[in-house]
Order: structure tokens, then sequence, then C-alpha cells
């Protein structure tokens, strides 16, 4: 069959469109390059792509006609949320003929149950409206992270986003009950279901959790949701080094229990980083340590409670010289204050100038030896290079960072920067971990898993892909 002629094309998109305003209405089939821009390009500016349209639904019905339309014309279908993601997931490429579905538009919350301590809600609804709502029915929704006021739940579920409280209360895949999803064909799967069991055959929610949108669309979804703490207490604590942080985490975990919601690393390197561009924000010490850690205990016992714990605990390994130093919180607006150093590292290093993002997870038991061979290694390959050492250490999963060495051009360091990733995932993968702890993987590093997963989970992937998505039109070029 001869190749259509461009008449033919422009013919064919121009049918499309006009079908896509059938369904959606005129005002959510966005075509110019001024409106679709904002849609087009990653959070990071670091892909640009130049979509045939971005259509914003506003129902499950809607996406399900958008979705079978594009798959009888076979279209090329790129999900979106709040377009906050790290490594190209919701970008389309430079082709001009994917259609970006973007479901910011369905942001309701269809029901809470409060006896079964459930919330139902649409993919669109951003995720600090959902911490809000269920706040205001007092109740928990743990999943917290720092694009929070604008991510939405829907891109969470897609990625299996991680945060901040994964140490207490697991990833997104954990606080899902039930889901709805459009799939490649337009059929919509009723997942919607409220149930910690249910031992019927596969778990099918868990296919299209972290599929990054290659699988289908989640239009909604059952979450669980917890008792508000009445409590928090919180301190960042100096270390000597990484292994002294995790034996404090032992210590608090022996000690404290479920409380421990929160346990974060960092190194005195992003302390002096925040320093520098925050010039507002305050060290926690007189003095500087090699490393911080960042921990906070929640519980349904008062405020008090919940401090003389860990009030107690941090005496025991000051006493025990686990740890050089404490500070405690004395309120909310410290409480922030030292939340405010971690949560700007990423700003400072990014005002700090180039540098190259890793996101990867280990074994805890293994994240100290990973940190010194790592880093030796990098020294060894570029040295002067300055490391930007941070995360979430309590699950395992560092943001373990590079910046170029003072005097070197960022050109040059670019020109670098892949074998420097390839040094940090060797070392991440020689210790049992994963170069994608909470990102995903995106167009970024869909070749760079092909190093690290072995051919039998490659492949396995790749025949679950072809199964549900046989004409290959779900966020093609990511993930496999």
């Amino acid at each position: 069959m001869p190749a259509p002629t461009n008449k033919e094309s422009d013919d064919l998109e121009k049918s499309i469109i006009k079908q896509l305003v059938a369904v959606v209405g005129e005002a959510a089939v966005l075509t110019t390059t001024e409106d679709t821009g904002p849609y087009a390009v990653d959070w990071r500016r670091r892909y640009h792509g130049r979509p045939l349209a971005v259509v914003k639904p506003a129902s499950t019905v809607e996406v399900a006609a958008v979705v079978k339309l594009c798959a009888d014309n076979r279209v090329a279908v790129v999900p979106q949320g709040g377009n906050t993601g790290l490594v190209g997931g919701a970008t389309p490429d430079e082709s001009g003929t994917q259609v970006i579905v973007n479901l910011s538009r369905m942001n309701r919350i269809r029901g809470l149950d409060l006896v079964n301590n459930t919330l139902t809600a649409e993919a669109g609804c951003v995720l600090a409206t959902l911490q809000q709502a269920a706040r205001d029915s007092d109740r928990l929704f743990p999943l917290s992270l720092a694009a929070e006021g604008s991510c939405e739940i829907g891109g969470n579920l897609s990625t299996n986003a991680g945060g901040t409280a994964v140490l207490r209360y697991g990833n997104t895949r954990e606080l899902v009950l039930g889901l709805e999803v459009v799939l490649p064909n337009g059929e919509v799967w009723e997942g919607l279901r409220g149930l910690r069991k249910d031992n019927t055959g596969y778990d099918l929610k868990q296919l299209f959790i972290g599929a990054e949108g290659t699988l289908g669309i989640v239009t909604a979804a059952v979450l669980k949701l917890f008792p508000l703490p009445k409590g928090r207490a919180t301190a960042i604590v100096a270390c000597e080094t990484p292994r002294q942080a995790l034996a404090l985490l032992s210590h608090l975990q022996a000690n404290c229990g479920e409380r421990l919601t929160g346990f974060e690393l960092f190194s005195d390197y992003c302390l002096g980083l925040v320093l520098k561009h925050f010039p507002a924000s305050q060290a926690p010490f007189a003095a500087r340590f090699a490393h911080y850690a960042l921990v906070e205990l929640t519980d349904t016992l008062s405020a008090d409670r919940v401090q003389s714990v860990l009030e107690e605990a941090l005496a025991a390994a000051l006493e025990r010289h686990m740890i050089k130093d404490a500070a405690i919180a004395a309120n909310e607006s410290q409480c922030r204050q030292f939340w405010g150093i971690r949560e700007r590292i990423p700003e400072s290093e990014a005002a700090e100038g180039r540098n190259v993002k890793h996101d990867v997870s280990l074994p805890i038991s293994h994240i100290a030896e990973f940190i010194e061979a790592a880093e030796a290694s990098l020294v060894r390959r570029l040295p002067g290079i300055r490391m930007v050492t941070f995360g979430h250490l309590g699950d395992g999963n560092l943001h373990y960072n590079v910046s170029l060495p003072q005097g070197m051009s960022p050109d040059a360091f670019t020109g670098v920067a892949d074998e420097l990733s390839r040094i940090v995932h060797d070392h991440a993968a020689r210790l049992g971990g994963s170069i994608s702890a909470e990102h995903g993987l995106g167009q970024m590093k869909r070749e760079e898993i092909t190093h690290y997963k072995s051919a039998i989970e490659i492949n396995l992937m790749k025949r679950i892909k072809a199964a549900l998505d046989p004409d290959g039109i779900m966020n093609p070029g990511k993930v496999i």
C-alpha cells in the first residue's frame, strides 16, 4: 500500500481534530503552538515535543471516546496530569502526530467512606486537595512530596510516587485499593472496589500503577485513609557519617516503632547550598557537621507525648555516642523550618549550576557502602566533583546528585554526564539496587534500564505491553 500523501495526512489530522472537538468540545481541544506549548515540555525543560493536539476530557466517558478514536486511527496517546515528572514521561515526541490527553479537568472527589477509611477521587485531583479533603474529615492521606501543590493523583499512580512518608505508609502502590482505567482500545475497566481482601485472581490494578501510562489511562482510584495524627515531633540530628545515620535509624525504629514516619538524610554540602541560596534559612546548629538526619514522629497521641518519646530516644542515642547533636523543633513553625531545609535542596542545587540527577534505591543495609564507593569512583573520574547527597534514608531512596567542579564549563560537564550516571548506576546495581526509586523511567532512562534488568524481565514487560496495547499507541517511547 502506498504511503499517504501530505494532503492525505493533513486531511486525516483535520478529521481527527474535528472528531475530538465533537467528543469534548472546542474549548477542550488545543491545537496552536501557543496553546499547546506548556503541555509539550517537561518540568525540567529537558524534553520538548510537538503534539497534534492537547485534549482535556472532563469525564471517563470522554476519555474512553478520545482513546477509542485514537485507537481506530492508530494515533498515539500521551497521558498527562500535572506534568511535574522528572524523566520526560508525559512529553510527546516532535512528530506532530501524538495526542496529549490531559486529565486536569477530571478533578472531582467521587466519594468518602469514613467507616471504610477510603476516598475515591478522579485522576486530575491535585494531591494537596486530597490531603486537605482527608484532613477536613479527620483523616490522613499520607502521600506527600515536594510537588504536592501541583502534581495530580493520576500521575502519582502512574509513576508509583514515593515521597517523605514511605517509611511508614509505603509507596503510592500500597495506598490504592481500586482503580478505574481506560484501556488502549477505549474500553473501561471498572475496578473501583474498596476491598482490602480480594483473592480472586490477578491483582490487575498493580499492572497500571507505575506503568507511566503505557498500558492505559487511570481515570479514578479508591485510596486508603488513616487516622489523623494528633501530634508530631521533628528533629534534625547531626551525624558524622551515613553509617552513623543508619545506626540511628535502627535505634529509632526499635524505640519509637511505627511512630517513625520520616527519616531523611542530607549532607553538610546540601545544607551549605540552602544557606547560600536561601539566606533566610537558619542552620540548625552553631557548629557544622558532615551529615544530618531529619527525623519525624507522628501519632494519635498528643504532641507532648510524641515529643517526649522522641526526646527520650535521642537522649539515649547521645548517651551512647551514636550521634553528635540533636535539635528538636519547639513548635510547628520550627518544624516547618526544619522541613524547609530539606525541601529547598533541589532548588538550591539548581541555582548553584549544572548537575546530574540520580534517583537510586538500595537495600538500607548497603546505603553507606554505596555512598562511599560511588563517591570514590566519581572523584577518580572527575577530581573536584561535588556530591549533593540527600534523600529518604528510611526507605533506601537516595537522590545522589553530582555538581560540576568549580571552574569546569557546563558544556564540558554535560559531555561526561552519561559516564557519571553509569558509574552511579553500576554501583547501585552491584549492591542490589535500582536506578529509579520513585521518578520512573520515562524517556530519560528507557535505554539505560536495559543494562540492569535481565532479558527475561524486559521480555515479560514487552509481552504485557503487547497483550494490552498491541498497536503500541499508549505513550510510545516511554519505559520500554
